[in-house]
């Protein structure tokens, strides 16, 4: 029989605390269950990434965080009824506010100290920057736990986690991952902005926009998209800001070059863009030439594009892989216009939801982390170097006792 462990997530959507008690050993991570908690303190961490704030703000809001999963997780035990003394230790991500591979600095706040005073438990913690101590990435962690769940299928399988970032794991004899780009972070936050929503449920609302092409196309010309793995990012890079920048590029572009859409001097990719608006404006009566791009679409309008973004930067790089199955996870998982698109975009591909297969699609990355306490405790390295980088795999995460 297994050790029990408790594991807690918030990823970069900020939707929630999820909290699961599994039974782990060498062999398998088994959910019991599954709770997830309100997220309270979005717009104090969304201050913290976007705007320059005193470092004691981020003081303040590294305790504030260790008191609310503290919190939730003293919820969580009291409504299962589960005895603390049954817990071997709790693996707490905490919340990402920066990630910055290539400075190889990463900063997790919730202050793991409070976690283990306010539960009484031992939590292990802050395990992404051992890997870049060993020069890694720091990130994806999922595919050394996509492995253990799924490497023995027999299928050559992918996993897909769709998150605020979506990655991707490779499950070959050498298993490789990495993040595709964005996940929900850009559809959430359009939503957000426009809709006053915290997210698109099933993606209806980009359901009634209408694709656009040029926009596609520009949002696809980042050079993220085009680097080589291995590779992380955050929401420090996709953003509200990195939408709003490339629109007003494209609409730099056809003012400067107006009449002439194939003028020299546009950066790789642009001119083929900049004929597509073009062509794209001249033919709608909505745009005078001297209108603002920004206002050309309508904000479902880019919703759909954004979500086209998502699913065409997963299955560019399912293809590269030549894989017989795509298995989904995480909160994209749920959205059921997002995989439509996956569906039609890997058509020769068996797609299938991490449900499907027993595993909770929501629950993963929480499991992932009681999966990171039981390797913790146990004093074993996870098998990441092929993913991040890292010259050597290493124990990851500290104990708080």
């Amino acid at each position: 029989m297994g050790e029990l462990y408790i594991g807690v997530m918030s990823g970069t959507s900020l939707d929630g605390i999820d909290i699961s008690l599994c039974e782990v050993d060498e062999n398998r991570c088994k959910l019991i269950t599954f709770e997830s908690y309100p997220y309270e303190l979005n717009d104090e961490v969304l201050e913290i990434i976007h705007s320059n704030v005193h470092i004691s703000k981020i003081g303040e809001c590294d305790h504030r965080l260790g008191l609310m999963y503290a919190k939730a997780i003293n919820s969580f035990l009291n409504k299962y009824n589960i005895l603390k003394d049954t817990i071997k230790a709790i693996g707490l991500h905490g919340q990402t506010v920066w990630h910055e591979p290539n400075k190889y600095f990463t900063m997790q706040l919730g202050d793991p100290n409070i976690v283990a005073f306010q539960t009484g438990l031992t939590v292990a913690a802050d395990f992404r920057r051992k890997d870049m101590a060993a020069d890694g990435q720091g990130a994806p962690f999922a595919p050394a736990f996509h492995a253990f769940l799924f490497g023995a299928s027999g299928k050559k399988t992918a996993v897909v986690n769709i998150g605020g970032m979506a990655n991707i794991s490779v499950l070959d004899e050498q298993v490789k991952g990495y993040d595709t780009g964005c996940g929900n972070v850009l559809l959430d936050s359009w939503c957000q902005k426009h809709l006053g929503k915290s997210y698109d449920k099933d993606g209806s609302w980009a359901r009634s926009g209408e694709l656009s092409e040029s926009l596609l196309k520009e949002f696809l010309s980042d050079e993220y998209f085009a680097k080589s793995y291995p590779k992380s990012t955050g929401r420090e890079y996709f953003n509200l800001a990195w939408i709003e920048e490339k629109m007003r590029r494209m609409d730099s572009c056809l003012r400067r070059n107006d009449n002439n859409p194939s003028s020299s001097g546009l950066t790789r990719g642009s001119k083929e863009i900049l004929k597509q608006v073009w062509d794209d404006s001249r033919a709608d009566s909505r745009l005078r030439r001297n209108d603002d791009l920004l206002k050309h679409y309508k904000p479902q309008d880019i919703q759909r594009t954004l979500l086209e973004l998502t699913a065409k930067t997963i299955a560019n790089e399912v293809q590269k892989f030549k894989r017989q199955r795509v298995v989904l996870c995480g909160g994209g998982a749920k959205n059921s216009f997002l995989t439509q698109r996956l569906h039609s975009l890997l058509a020769s591909v068996e797609v299938v939801s991490s449900d499907s297969l027993g595993i909770s699609s929501e629950a993963m990355e929480s499991m992932m982390m009681a999966w990171l306490a039981h390797k913790r405790v146990r004093s074993e390295k996870v098998d990441l170097k092929d993913v991040t980088g890292a010259s050597a795999n290493a124990v990851l995460g500290g104990l708080y006792v």
